[in-house]
């Protein structure tokens, strides 16, 4: 009777343990969003420096053209041992004019998120396919040859 409570305890601590590994892991990543701050960015009234004092530093700003500011976050979700899924994304773009005044704000969220997948272990190339003995021999008889390079050069 007592190895049997023992044993009946020792099953469920091990099915406790067993469930507990099986659930979601969540991880938020990027900007963490408050609706209240990010809401309260108005164009025409907010600057660089405003904006950078309500929202913080931007998660990445543009390269080219007119100044933005964008605030990027992201919350997946994944099993132990399996890839993770996007479970929520959202990126705040702030525009700004050349002197540094908003003159607008972009929400948008997982529609834009563009799913790819890799191709195998190959990188698609443009170009010729070569094999393995034209990458080794494919140059032999054209060095030093008329338009082939500077071989000997003037």
């Amino acid at each position: 009777m007592f190895s049997r409570k023992i044993l009946a305890g020792l099953a469920l601590a091990v099915g406790a343990t067993a469930i507990s590994g099986c659930a979601s892991i969540r991880e938020t990543r990027g900007y963490i969003v408050d609706q209240t701050l990010t809401s309260s960015v108005q164009p025409g009234i907010d600057n660089q420096q405003s904006v950078a004092a309500v929202l913080g530093r931007p998660t990445f700003t543009s390269q080219y053209g007119d100044p933005v500011w964008y605030y990027v976050s992201s919350t997946t979700g994944r099993k132990p041992f399996v890839r993770p899924r996007i479970r929520g994304h959202s990126v705040l773009a702030v525009k700004f004019d050349a002197s540094g005044n908003v003159i607008a704000t972009d929400r948008s969220g997982l529609e834009k998120v563009a799913y790819f997948t890799p191709d195998g272990d190959e990188t698609p190339t443009l170009g010729r396919e070569r094999g393995f003995f034209e990458d080794l021999f494919g140059n032999i008889g054209t060095v030093g040859a008329p338009g082939g390079g500077a071989a000997g050069g003037p």
